[in-house]
């Protein structure tokens, strides 16, 4: 059967490539707030500080999203509180804070009787994912959506220029921490598609490659999210096609496209800009 008659035929399949294709726009989306920000390190964070939120909320019987952004946006607090009151700079605050919540994470699911939902948590299974969380997942997406469209220029201007846009009276903690909470939402959105050890890749891999191919930021968030999609629907269908493990083969979907265009890029790329080096060369002998 082929993957097209199996999506018409089987609603699972449909419920997977619905929430995969979402969760590759969104990360690719606020990925591209993320890079230009210098924060991929955070997304990281991000992403494995919502795990003591997930294992508590199976420990209570309630839905994992409420939990994850919950600890996730604590995650995000916490590292700007120590930065802003020590001496310690951004990048090691991240490391002592998301991976002490980590670490918590793993101290709760070692309680628990049974594990194996987490185990799906960690490294993803969109082809078991359930009504409830495809809708959550679309749900969430809306509202990331809208509110990118709703305050896209302030995110623009503080992601270029922080500085200037203190200075123009935007209020650019805030924002930043407006940034965190769509970075957390989106981050709880993916865990059922690619699992906490791989969204950190959605975020950033489409994005990266999105960046290689424009220097507009309004285009290079819709590159961004095309990629993210086409990265989904093909690492889904490899996915189900050869019994592969779907947050990974959507990753290293992403990976391939990302080489693609770190190889043959018009403007960045490896292959046009050695042939464009040696061009100059000859031309100067």
């Amino acid at each position: 059967m082929s993957f097209i008659e199996a999506i018409i035929q089987y609603g699972f399949l449909q419920k997977a490539l619905l929430t995969s294709i979402m969760v590759g726009i969104i990360c690719g989306v606020i990925g591209c707030f993320i890079i230009l920000r210098g924060m991929a390190l955070m997304g990281d964070a991000i992403s494995h500080a919502v795990l003591p939120g997930v294992a508590i909320s199976y420990m209570l019987g309630i839905n994992f999203f409420f939990g994850a952004v919950f600890t996730g946006l604590l995650t995000a607090i916490g590292i700007g509180f120590v930065t802003q009151h020590s001496r310690i700079k951004h990048d090691t605050s991240i490391g002592i804070v998301f991976t002490a919540a980590f670490a918590s994470g793993i101290i709760i699911i070692t309680m628990l009787k049974s594990s194996t939902d987490l185990y799906h948590i960690l490294f993803g299974n969109v082809l078991a994912v359930r009504l409830s969380d495809m809708w959550i997942t679309l749900g969430t997406g809306i509202i990331v959506l809208t509110a990118v469209n709703l305050f896209f220029k302030e995110l623009l201007v503080t992601s270029f220029d922080s500085t200037m846009a203190a200075a123009y009276g935007l209020p650019t903690r805030f924002i930043h921490y407006f940034l965190m909470t769509l970075l957390t939402m989106v981050t709880v959105a993916s865990l059922q598609t690619v699992g906490i050890v791989l969204v950190v890749a959605m975020l950033i891999t489409p994005a990266a490659a999105a960046y290689l191919l424009t220097e507009r930021l309004w285009v290079m968030v819709f590159l961004a999210a095309g990629i993210g999609v086409i990265s989904s629907i093909t690492g889904l269908y490899f996915s189900f096609t050869y019994n592969l493990a779907s947050g990974a083969a959507i990753v290293l979907a992403a990976t391939a496209i990302f080489i693609l265009v770190f190889l043959f890029s018009p403007r960045h790329g490896l292959i046009w800009k050695t042939v464009k080096a040696k061009r100059k060369k000859s031309a100067l002998v």
